[in-house]
């Protein structure tokens, strides 16, 4: 694909940067939008946003190189790695909600309203993100023979995050982003059906994209780290993540829901 976009005087701009970029700043306003029609202080969830921003930066990296730290530490090249890739997503995702619970916690933040506002803008970002994976040529299929397969040829992404270069691939970057929207697509088009109830789109989120991610890792061919020898890190986790949103929208959904006054109550408190 593309992993470096232009170079100006020597400096580089690497695809894959700017679709990040534009995957936190589409998914930022978004939540921000979120929040004006539900009541919340736009600019709190804003400030929020950006706590979860540093905090995915910092955690997806720190998963990567949790799974492989032999990898990592044999020589300062594919240490150097890490600063080329995203990262895991799930380390991203962890960090992001132990700090953006704290953050909520401490601003007395009507915590599973915000977290509703926040999970489609996740999803949004994260679809956008995968298309910067594809032009980077991270995250990186099987070798498979089927139609839709792709092959990479750039020498740059081979040399950055190991992508092979002339073999057909699974497009996995794109399974992924595509998985992301169709649940977006879902979040919007189910929030006012049934019984909603505060928390059901965020553990929704968790539900759907847990499951996905455990079918799609299979199809993975990057190097990630695996746990028993045969399931990756991302598949343990959804192992965990989907009986636990389970779990939880059970227990939500079972809670008496606050009428329209004391909602609104709520709202301005936050």
């Amino acid at each position: 694909m593309h992993p470096i976009l232009f170079e100006v005087g020597g400096f580089t701009i690497y695809s894959y940067g700017v679709l990040l970029a534009a995957a936190y700043l589409i998914g930022l306003q978004f939540a921000r939008v979120r929040a004006r029609a539900r009541g919340l202080d736009a600019q709190r969830v804003m400030d929020l946003g950006i706590w979860i921003i540093i905090s995915a930066l910092i955690g997806a990296r720190l998963l990567l190189f949790l799974v492989d730290v032999r990898e990592f530490t044999s020589s300062p090249r594919p240490f150097m790695s890490i600063a080329r890739s995203g990262g895991v997503f799930y380390g991203g995702l962890i960090a992001a909600v132990a700090v953006a619970f704290w953050y909520i916690r401490r601003y007395q933040m009507p915590v599973w309203t915000t977290t509703d506002v926040c999970a489609p803008g996740i999803a949004l970002g994260h679809a956008i993100g995968r298309m910067g994976c594809l032009l980077a040529g991270c995250c990186f299929g099987r070798e498979t023979s089927v139609r839709w397969a792709i092959t990479f040829h750039d020498p740059v992404a081979a040399a950055n995050v190991g992508t092979p270069l002339g073999v057909p691939l699974h497009p996995t970057q794109v399974y992924d982003g595509v998985a992301e929207l169709i649940i977006l697509a879902l979040l919007l088009g189910t929030a006012r059906r049934g019984r909603p109830f505060a928390g059901r789109t965020f553990w929704g989120y968790m539900l759907l994209y847990g499951g996905t991610r455990f079918v799609i890792e299979f199809y993975r061919g990057d190097p990630r780290g695996f746990v028993f020898g045969a399931i990756s890190t991302s598949q343990l986790v959804s192992l965990v993540l989907v009986p636990v949103a389970i779990l939880m929208l059970y227990v939500l959904g079972r809670r008496p829901q606050p009428s329209p006054l004391e909602a609104a109550r709520s709202m301005r408190a936050a």
